[in-house]
C-alpha cells in the first residue's frame, strides 16, 4: 500500500524543493530561518491575517502556516486537516516533488492532523487510466519529510498504516463491478491480510449454503456470480478485550435495487460503493493488525451483486434467514439488511462484547444529514455510544445518534412472516436499524454510512468517489477502548 506524499520522519534538509514551518502565532516566526527580505514579506501578508502565507524562492518554497489554540480541539483538528489539503494543492499545483515540514508548535495532534490532511488529499485512483493519461494526471508530490520530536517513532508508523487503511478503503469503493466481484473482494480481503497479518477465510457459495444464510443466497439469486463471506481475525497474543469485538460491513458491491429497480435520476449510477461498509472494517483490520494493537477484533463481510435477473426473489416472498426468522420481501431494493442479517447472527457464535456494523444502508440516512456525518443507533449503551461519537469529531467522522424506539420495530410486524423487511416510509433509517437488531443478542451499534461513503465532488481532503469513511472512526474508537481497558 503506498501513500502519497510518502511521510518520514527526519530533519528536512535545504536540498528540499520546498520548507513548510507550523507555527502557533505570530511570535513563532521570530524562530524560523528567514532573510530579511522574507521576513519583511511575511509581516505584510499577517497584517491581512492570512493563515497560510507562500514565499516564493528561486531555489526553494517556503510555506509558514499557523495552527492556532482554539477551545475546541476537534475543530482544531479539522483545520489543520484542511490547512494540510491546501499546502498539498499549492505543492502539487507547483509540481514540487519534495518537501519537508518543521513543527514549532510543539504540540503533535495538529501535526499529526495536517499531515492527515496532506496525505489524504494525495489520494489517486488512476488504475483504468492509459500509461500516458496516469503519467499526465499523477500527483507530483512523493516525499515529506517530518520534523517534530513529540511524535514518538512507533506513533509515527502506525499513523502511516492508518493512512494505508483509508487508502486501501478508497480503493475498494472505487473499483468497478467488472472488477470487483463478490468473489473478487474476497481475494482483495486475503492480500490485504496477508499484507498485515491477521486471518482470513473466505467462504464460497456451497459453503454458505450449508450454513442456510438465507438473507445472503436470496439476494444473490438474480446474478450470474456467487456470493462470499468473509470471516477476517486479529487475535494477538494479550488482547486487553476477553471477549471479541465483531465489525459487520456490507458487502453488496453493486446495487441495481433488484426486481424494485432503482427509479430515479443517478440512483444507479454509483452504486458500485454500496460495498463502501466492507471497505471500512476492512481498512480498520489493516490498520489495527498492521499497527500491532492489542485488542481482539473479527470482521465478517457478507458479499454480493443485487440485479434482477431471471431467478431473482421477488417482492412477495418469505426468505428463512441463518438464525430460522422469516421474512416477508416488501421491497428488493432493501437487500442490505437481508445480507447483514444473517452476518450478524453468525456473529453470536463469538459471544462479542461489542459488534459495529458499517452499511451504506439508506437513503434515508443520506437525506437526513447529507454527506457530513454518519447516523449512528443502537442498543450498546449511552457510554459506549458517547465515546464512538467522540472519536467520530476528534477525526471529523461525526456520529449523530438517532432514537431507537419500539415504534419503529412495530413497522415491520407482518401478517404472514415474522418480520417484512420494511416499515414506512418515514423514519426509515430507523426502522432498517431496528430489523438488523433483531438478529444480534449482544450490545449493537449501527453506522448508516450512506451520506458520507461516496462523494459527487470534492470536500477538501474527502476526495470524490469512495472516501474510506469509517476506517479512521473505528481505529481510534478501539484505541480509546485500548486506553480505557488498560487503566483498569
Amino acid at each position: 500500500m503506498t501513500i502519497n506524499p510518502d511521510i518520514i520522519q527526519g530533519q528536512p534538509d535545504n536540498t528540499s524543493q520546498a520548507l513548510i514551518y507550523l507555527i502557533p502565532d505570530i511570535a513563532g516566526t521570530g524562530r524560523l530561518p528567514l532573510s530579511d527580505n522574507e521576513r519583511n514579506y511575511l509581516r505584510k501578508k499577517l497584517d491581512g491575517e492570512e493563515d497560510l502565507v507562500v514565499i516564493h524562492g528561486l531555489d526553494q518554497w517556503k510555506l509558514v502556516a499557523f495552527i492556532t489554540e482554539q477551545e475546541n480541539l476537534p475543530a482544531r483538528l479539522e483545520n489543520s486537516r484542511k490547512l494540510g489539503s491546501r499546502v498539498w494543492k499549492i505543492l502539487s499545483d507547483a509540481h514540487i516533488r519534495e518537501c519537508g515540514l518543521v513543527d514549532h508548535t510543539g504540540d503533535p495532534e495538529p501535526v499529526v492532523a495536517f499531515l492527515e490532511g496532506m496525505v489524504l488529499s494525495g489520494y489517486q485512483f488512476l488504475k483504468y487510466f492509459t500509461w500516458k493519461e496516469k503519467g499526465e494526471r499523477k500527483n507530483s508530490l512523493e516525499k515529506c519529510t517530518v520534523s517534530c520530536p513529540e511524535i514518538p517513532a512507533g506513533d509515527f508508523q502506525s499513523f502511516r498504516y492508518l493512512l494505508e487503511g483509508v487508502y486501501a478503503a478508497r480503493d475498494l469503493v472505487n473499483e468497478p463491478l467488472s472488477y470487483l466481484t463478490a468473489v473478487q473482494l474476497g481475494k482483495e480481503f486475503e492480500k490485504l491480510g496477508t499484507e498485515a497479518g491477521f486471518r482470513v477465510e473466505v467462504f464460497n457459495k456451497k459453503k454458505i449454503e450449508s450454513l442456510r444464510m438465507g438473507g445472503l443466497l436470496a439476494v444473490n439469486r438474480g446474478s450470474i456470480d456467487p456470493p462470499t463471506f468473509t470471516v477476517m481475525e486479529w487475535k494477538p497474543a494479550r488482547p486487553v478485550n476477553d471477549k471479541p469485538y465483531v465489525l459487520v460491513g456490507k458487502g453488496v458491491v453493486y446495487d441495481t435495487g433488484g426486481l424494485s429497480l432503482k427509479p430515479t435520476k443517478d440512483s444507479m449510477d454509483y452504486m458500485k460503493s454500496d460495498m463502501a461498509g466492507a471497505a471500512a472494517v476492512a481498512g480498520a483490520m489493516y490498520a489495527i493488525a498492521r499497527s500491532q494493537l492489542p485488542v481482539h477484533v473479527l470482521a465478517l463481510v457478507p458479499a454480493t451483486d443485487n440485479r434482477p435477473n431471471g431467478n431473482a426473489y421477488t417482492p412477495g416472498d418469505v426468505i428463512t434467514m441463518y438464525d430460522g426468522t422469516t421474512v416477508e420481501v416488501l421491497n428488493t431494493d432493501a437487500e442490505g439488511r437481508m445480507i447483514l442479517a444473517d452476518a450478524l447472527s453468525y456473529a453470536r457464535q463469538y459471544g462479542p462484547e461489542l459488534i459495529v456494523e458499517l452499511s451504506t444502508l439508506t437513503g434515508s440516512a443520506s437525506m437526513a444529514i447529507g454527506p457530513y456525518g454518519i447516523v449512528g443507533m443502537g442498543n450498546a449503551g449511552k457510554d459506549l455510544f458517547t465515546r464512538l461519537q467522540q472519536c467520530g469529531e476528534e477525526v471529523y467522522e461525526r456520529v449523530v445518534e438517532f432514537p431507537f424506539w419500539q415504534e419503529y420495530r412495530d413497522q415491520l410486524k407482518s401478517e404472514i412472516a415474522d418480520l417484512k423487511n420494511i416499515g414506512e416510509r418515514e423514519g426509515g433509517a430507523i426502522s432498517a436499524g431496528k430489523f438488523l437488531e433483531h438478529f444480534t443478542g449482544y450490545p449493537f451499534i449501527h453506522l448508516d454510512i450512506a451520506g458520507p461513503a461516496f462523494l459527487n465532488k470534492e470536500n477538501h481532503y474527502r476526495k470524490k468517489g469512495g472516501t474510506g469513511v469509517g476506517v479512521r472512526l473505528l481505529v481510534r474508537f478501539f484505541r480509546e477502548i485500548i486506553l480505557e481497558k488498560g487503566k483498569q
